[in-house]
């Protein structure tokens, strides 16, 4: 029982073979999952740098505590991103014609999978965009922390610099919903 060699049609499948016999609503649901679970992932990771500068200068100057909880809301924030995205690509995918074996013979096909590999990219760039956000906003929500800290007067002003970093994931869901646009699945 040694190594035979493959000798049928699906031993020399191509990618292109690979991505177009995949569900469309496959990669839709694939796009949604990316989307809203990195962007969980981003809020997190934010959530544990602000957290954990937060607490270790809070012993220092207790009066930065409540304060700085607002960092927490900015990171937290990339997560209600994902969630809206998710949300919007699942409106999109709607009940259309799924679980039927056969389609009729003018099925549009290229609709399909365009819907489908829309959502897709939608929800990674998404995804992706709400991870770097989520930990662009935890850097400078733990600077933040650490500067207010040895300063109060540097609060608003280091704020404001956390309020760009958390403008990456807005500029992200509004990528990701012209991604998104012309996807519909045909009915």
């Amino acid at each position: 029982m040694g190594y035979e060699a493959c000798t049928t049609d699906a031993c020399n499948a191509s990618y292109d073979e690979v991505l177009t016999h995949l569900s469309p609503y496959g990669w839709g649901y694939m796009g949604i999952a990316f989307g809203l679970g990195l962007s969980v992932v981003g809020a997190a990771w934010g959530i544990w740098l602000t957290g954990s500068s937060l607490v270790g200068a809070a012993i220092k100057a207790p009066r930065i505590r409540s304060k700085n909880l607002i960092s927490v809301i900015f990171c937290e924030a990339t997560a209600i991103y994902g969630v809206i995205l998710a949300i919007l690509l699942l409106s999109k995918i709607g009940d259309g014609v799924k679980g039927k074996s056969e389609y009729p013979e003018d099925w549009n096909y290229s609709q399909f999978y365009f819907a489908g590999y829309s959502l897709f990219s939608s929800g990674l760039s998404v995804g992706l965009t709400n991870v770097a956000s989520g930990i662009s906003v935890g850097i400078a929500g733990s600077s933040c922390a650490l500067a207010d800290a040895q300063d109060g007067s540097l609060f608003v002003k280091i704020l404001i610099v956390e309020i760009f970093a958390s403008a990456l994931g807005i500029f992200g869901i509004i990528v990701g919903i012209i991604q998104s646009n012309d996807a519909d699945y045909p009915s």
